[in-house]
């Protein structure tokens, strides 16, 4: 299947099979990919915890809003956070980084606010989920976004300190009786002369 025919079939689920085990090797791919996802001058401001542990899940399920039965169903949650403490971020900037982009960031920190600094970090972050919705299809998973989840308290949760979470991705198998099935609910899209300009 070609990447226009992975994405004609990709939806959100709205139910999951919860008995559904997703294999290992899912997985670790997924893992691999949002490791690989590209971001401007690759700075990578991002954490992706995985999150199997049904009790762990649980909690956080009852942080998510309107997204808990979601969050209960499906196998695996990410939670995409970015980097909130710029002053730990920095260590890893100067550790991790190669020079050219540890200087290129540097001159980028001094020069912009910090509320404008986040903002750019965060935007980074919102790349790394169009990765993981296209990767998971592709690995023949269904997946729902989710930026209906109480953040803090996310936080709180999964002890971070350094990191903010932005919205998390349940990923597992669609239930049967999913009411937003592409054969049941098919895609709606704006059409393509009216989002596409060609000059």
């Amino acid at each position: 299947m070609d990447i226009l025919e992975l994405i004609q079939k990709r939806y959100t689920a709205k139910k999951y099979n919860s008995d559904k085990a997703i294999p290992q090797e899912k997985i670790d791919a997924l893992k691999e990919i949002l490791r690989l996802t590209p971001s401007s001058i690759n700075i990578q401001p991002w954490k992706f915890t995985f999150v199997q542990d049904p009790e762990m899940k649980t909690k956080l399920a009852s942080v998510s809003k309107h997204n808990t039965e979601k969050v209960n169903q499906a196998k695996l949650l990410i939670v995409f956070s970015v980097a909130d403490d710029l002053d730990a971020f920095q260590k890893v900037v100067d550790n991790e980084l190669p020079e050219a982009r540890r200087d290129w960031y540097n001159q980028i920190r001094a020069s912009t606010p910090e509320a404008d600094l986040k903002v750019w970090l965060a935007k980074q972050v919102y790349i790394a989920l169009g990765v993981g919705l296209t990767a998971s299809v592709a690995l023949g998973l269904d997946s729902s976004p989710m930026e209906g989840i109480e953040a803090d308290k996310y936080a709180a949760i999964l002890n971070m300190t350094a990191y903010k979470p932005l919205f998390a991705m349940a990923v597992g198998y669609a239930s049967e009786d999913d009411f937003n099935r592409i054969e049941v609910m098919p895609k709606s899209r704006r059409s393509l002369e009216n989002v596409i300009e060609s000059i």
